[in-house]
């Protein structure tokens, strides 16, 4: 019993190689034994990517097997690539930045202080941001009047003086610029639905369909065009999004 229970272990630890219509197939996932590739360098900035490519030395980018690709993988991800060399086909990633960027929950619902410290830590002042830290700032005992809400705008009481409160209308929708990219770009401006419930509760929700990602990688695109452009124009760089 325990001899065939070994055996059959045994037996699962191999893949066993099928030939179907003249290609070869394994029957479970394998993983090629491959050679040593350097480590990544992970880093938060644009300015390091800026600096390995200008300051690498010649051998090390002709050891890559030709120009170096600086890939701009999404708005807040830059990689540094050689090409496809070996028999795998295989690409180094000589350096990989991400940026750090705070964590704002877009559609979460925040209490008024955390709302107002959010605006001021993570948003970009503006005319818009000014008008909602002004709002949230006065609230009047955290009460919302959701009996006025047409599902545009919401009117909810705030403090106008020592003693005294008003109605205003919350804004909607609101242009912002949170911080949402590499920081030696300009932040992506966008708008959002500015919305607040019972108990002084604030959201923000995007409404731009995510079109602000777009802009933002292409800032970043534009950013490292500029400090790369003589080698670029030398192809010793490749730029691509």
């Amino acid at each position: 019993m325990i001899k065939k229970a070994l055996e059959y272990l045994i037996d699962l630890g191999g893949a066993n190689i099928l030939t179907v219509g003249g290609r070869e197939y394994a029957d479970r996932e394998v993983f090629p034994v491959k050679p040593p590739m350097v480590p990544t360098l992970k880093v938060q900035n644009l300015e390091s990517i800026v600096t390995y490519v200008k300051e690498i030395d010649d051998s090390e980018n002709d050891s890559c097997g030709g120009p170096l690709l600086v890939h701009i993988e999404d708005y807040k991800t830059v990689s540094i690539k050689g090409l496809a060399l070996g028999e795998w086909k295989d690409r180094e990633i000589f350096m990989l930045a991400k940026a750090e960027t705070p964590d704002f929950t877009p559609g979460g619902y925040y209490d008024a202080e955390n709302f107002n410290i959010a605006l001021q830590s993570m948003f970009l002042q503006n005319e818009d941001r000014d008008i909602m830290l002004k709002v949230v700032g006065n609230l009047k005992d955290e009460a919302v009047r959701n009996t006025s809400d047409d599902g545009v705008s919401q009117v909810t009481t705030v403090r106008t003086g020592i003693a005294t409160v008003a109605d205003v209308k919350v804004p909607n929708p609101v242009t912002l610029k949170p911080y949402r990219t590499f920081i030696e770009v300009e932040q992506p401006e966008s708008m959002f639905v500015f919305r607040m419930k019972a108990g002084g509760m604030c959201a923000l929700v995007e409404a731009d369909g995510g079109a602000w990602k777009l802009d933002a990688q292409n800032a970043v695109y534009e950013y490292l065009e500029d400090r790369l452009k003589e080698e670029i124009e030398s192809k010793a760089v490749i730029l691509m999004q």
